[in-house]
């Protein structure tokens, strides 16, 4: 067996694990890569006492000294961007070229979120549009405190750096918890964060498994915001039991395409099937169900049975579209999803193969309302196609979901779209491409079970901070 690795948890600016550990499993091998620290109630409640402490003085320092100390951490993970990619691939299963993508998009989104912070500004008023005289109002963006940071197992390195990065340079502390599938990643990253000397307690990171130390996290009084990226339920449950915190929370989506009678059904087809399967479709803005006209229905199942069938299909090492899911616990709820739906008289057109956690890509034709697969979010390569006589009809369908992330439309008429696009209840509409996250400077926002706040670089940014008011007062002389 390979080295198992075993990376440490950082607590105020230490290297720490108390001898208790966490096994990470592989995805493609089902065997033990690595171990995390398994923490304990009192090791993360005096994590948020340092951060509490050390977000004081950390505030206070300028604005470019922050981010020259930042910026060490980026040059060091530009100077490890091989290793964090392996990494992923060891860890999460995901393919070697879109790791150091993913890393790239990272070191970018740190570059980019440098300069929008430099862009906010003070506000000012002056008391005299309600004829109030001598009276100016000067409103300066302050830190909030402590930033719980979640970041999820798809993305660990980019939805890691998207909330500490802008929490961090406008000047909060950060307690970070990975996912514990990408925990190994997480705490890589971290350590990278120690060499850079950022001060103690500033950032730190932590480790466990999420059923036994989620409640501790989210509950703790000096916690001032929560970002958050995962499952529904789990960031519905944050909300239950989280105190005062602010919070911005990052869920599911079961996200429509939806295929209009004039559309560019080639067009379609190739953003479709990149939009449900890029990394296995373990992604919240993949394409989740496509919506399409019965005129062209038979046209566009047919393009899109011949597109996934060039699928590649094995191991991330060899960089395959299609490589193992998470772990075995998705593997087992979408096969429920698939025979379900398939007793219910759904049709499998291609894929429905499975070899440990590795699903073939797979569509499924006839998916009506009465089945789980119409409306519950698989996260893994499974796409359902639902036939719509009329755009009353797709817009009901696209609207009577419990996530609104994102939706797509292909269509030639831009006035269909645009009808469309302001009748959908979801956070963005994208035409004529697929759903997707990014540019990572555009908001990025969903409503319902999609998620609470807006995310994006200056949206992330003005998030992390509040307006304090100073009001001057003076006398004529």
């Amino acid at each position: 067996m390979d080295e198992i690795w075993q990376i440490n948890a950082l607590i105020n600016g230490q290297s720490y694990q108390n001898g208790k550990w966490v096994d990470i499993i592989s995805p493609t091998t089902n065997q033990i890569i690595g171990q995390v620290p398994a923490l304990t109630k009192k090791e993360i409640d005096d994590c948020y006492q340092n951060a509490f402490q050390a977000q004081k003085k950390w505030a206070t320092m300028p604005l470019m000294q922050r981010i020259t100390i930042l910026n060490q951490w980026k040059d060091l993970i530009i100077a490890n961007k091989t290793e964090i990619a392996n990494l992923m691939v060891l860890e999460i299963a995901k393919g070697k070229k879109a790791a150091l993508s993913e890393v790239t998009r990272s070191i970018d989104y740190i570059d980019y979120t440098f300069e929008e912070i430099k862009r906010i500004h003070p506000r000012t008023y002056t008391g005299d549009a309600w004829a109030i005289e001598n009276k100016l109002g000067i409103f300066q963006y302050v830190p909030k405190g402590v930033v719980l940071a979640i970041s999820p197992f798809n993305y660990p390195i980019n939805l890691a750096i998207s909330k500490i990065i802008p929490a961090l340079v406008t000047g909060n502390s950060v307690v970070f918890k990975p996912a514990s599938q990408g925990s190994l990643v997480g705490l890589f990253l971290a350590q990278l964060a120690n060499v850079a000397k950022i001060p103690a307690g500033v950032f730190n990171a932590v480790s466990g498994k999420g059923s036994e130390i989620g409640d501790i996290l989210v509950e703790n009084p000096l916690i001032n915001v929560i970002s958050f990226t995962g499952s529904a339920p789990v960031g519905n449950q944050i909300s239950a039991k989280s105190l005062k915190a602010d919070l911005i929370l990052e869920l599911g989506g079961k996200d429509p395409a939806l295929v209009l009678a004039d559309a560019n059904l080639e067009l379609a087809a190739s953003k479709i099937i990149a939009g449900a399967f890029s990394y296995s479709g373990q992604r919240c803005t993949a394409i989740k169900r496509v919506l399409v006209a019965e005129k062209v229905k038979q046209s566009l199942v047919k393009l899109l049975v011949a597109k996934v069938n060039k699928l590649t299909v094995g191991n991330p090492e060899d960089n395959c579209d299609i490589t193992p899911v998470i772990d075995g616990k998705t593997v087992t709820f979408i096969k429920g999803l698939i025979a379900d739906a398939t007793k219910k008289g759904a049709k499998v057109l291609t894929g429905n193969k499975i070899v440990k956690n590795l699903i073939y890509p797979t569509l499924i034709d006839n998916v009506g309302p009465t089945m789980r697969l119409a409306w519950e979010e698989p996260f893994g390569p499974v796409l359902p196609i639902i036939s719509f006589k009329d755009i009353d009809e797709a817009i009901k369908l696209a609207n009577d979901s419990q996530y609104a992330l994102q939706a797509a439309i292909f269509t030639e008429n831009i006035n269909s779209a645009m009808v469309i696009a302001n009748a959908l209840d979801t956070g963005t509409v994208n035409i004529n491409d697929q759903t997707q996250r990014g540019p990572d400077s555009f908001p990025f926002t969903g409503i319902k079970d999609s998620g609470l706040g807006v995310q994006g670089i200056y949206d992330s940014l003005i998030s992390f901070m509040r307006p304090k008011g100073i009001i001057i007062n003076w006398k004529k002389t």
